[in-house]
This record gives structure tokens, C-alpha cells and sequence, in this order.
């Protein structure tokens, strides 16, 4: 299973990418039948460069971006990660620009926007003091894009261009605040 506007990385990303995540803080890589598998199984194929990187360098890190814990394995959520009803990576990502509903009206409690904000169209990366997360999008017009999402809302991070996870991790690596 393969998405034709996915090709394989070139091999500077792909050098980025090693030397960023030192092999000692590493998770192993799972393999490209191990990630066909959970494309499959999801109905989904994962963005480029992150589906080279987890398949052939490593499925995850504990050291690395996202603050509480590294970048999380595939398929794997954080400890504070919301009980928020079932992830559906394979459903679009419902959301085309931010939305900050903790200042929107329209919200009420138990809003089932906000849940499928938090379940669809997307893989956590990792967790940000507590309860921010990273997410990568995975299916909908935003796919490859790196969002946070929080109780208060959701957000591209704010990088110009939008990052994709190789931006991401760049960012991360030059020791900058996300929000500078």
C-alpha cells in the first residue's frame, strides 16, 4: 500500500533524521512490512519522511521532540493522552485551519468536534508538559502537517512553511522554544 505523491526521502533527510535520533536513545525500527502492515490495518498510508524514518531508522525515541518522554513509538499514546472515545487514524482530519474553542461559543461540553479533533486523521508524536500533544495528520487536505492540540484547541505549529515532521524534528534539534 502506497500513496504515489510519497516518495522515499532523499538520503540528506534521511542522514538528518539518524543523526538527530543518537542510536542509544532509539526504539529499533520496525521494518517495511511491519509499517505496510499497520497501514493496512488502519487503512492509511503515513506521510514521508516519518514512514521511511520509523520503518528503517527507529520506531520512536525517548530522547527527542515533544518534552514528556521523546517521540512516542507508532500507534502509541501518552500517559495523559484524553479518554476521548476510539482513535480512527483512517478518518480525515477535521480540521483546515486552527480553531481555539475554548473562545468559541458554539462549544458545548461533550462537543463531538473536539473529540474528532483529537481521534481522527492523525498519529501522536508525543506529549508537551502534560496535556498539549503533537500530532502528525495523516489523512484529510493537511496531511504531512505537524498540528498541537490541547484542551483549548488545536494548531499548526508555527513554523512558514507548516512543518512536516522532518521541520519538526529541525526545530527541535536547533534548540529553539516551538513558539519562536
Amino acid at each position: 500500500m502506497t500513496d504515489p505523491g510519497d516518495q522515499r526521502p532523499a538520503e540528506d533527510t534521511l542522514d538528518f533524521l539518524r543523526s538527530a535520533f543518537p542510536p542509544e536513545w532509539r526504539e529499533p525500527a520496525l521494518g517495511h512490512e511491519a509499517v505496510a502492515d499497520w497501514e493496512q490495518d488502519n487503512e492509511v498510508v503515513l506521510p514521508e519522511p516519518y514512514r521511511t524514518f520509523i520503518a528503517e531508522i527507529g520506531n520512536g525515541s525517548s530522547l527527542g521532540p515533544a518534552g514528556d518522554g521523546g517521540l512516542q513509538p507508532l500507534g502509541w499514546l501518552p500517559d495523559t493522552w484524553p479518554d476521548l472515545g476510539p482513535r480512527q487514524p483512517e478518518e480525515p482530519f477535521p480540521l483546515e485551519a486552527a480553531w481555539p474553542w475554548e473562545d468559541d461559543e458554539s462549544v458545548n461540553p461533550g462537543d463531538l468536534r473536539i473529540d474528532a479533533a483529537f481521534n481522527k486523521g492523525s498519529i501522536v508524536l508525543g506529549s508537551e508538559d502534560g496535556q498539549s500533544f503533537w500530532l502528525l495528520l495523516i489523512t484529510g487536505p493537511r496531511r504531512g502537517e505537524v498540528w498541537m492540540i490541547a484542551d483549548v484547541g488545536a494548531t499548526p505549529a508555527p513554523g512558514d512553511p507548516v512543518w512536516g515532521f522532518k521541520e519538526w524534528v529541525q526545530r527541535w534539534h536547533t534548540g529553539n522554544d516551538w513558539w519562536d
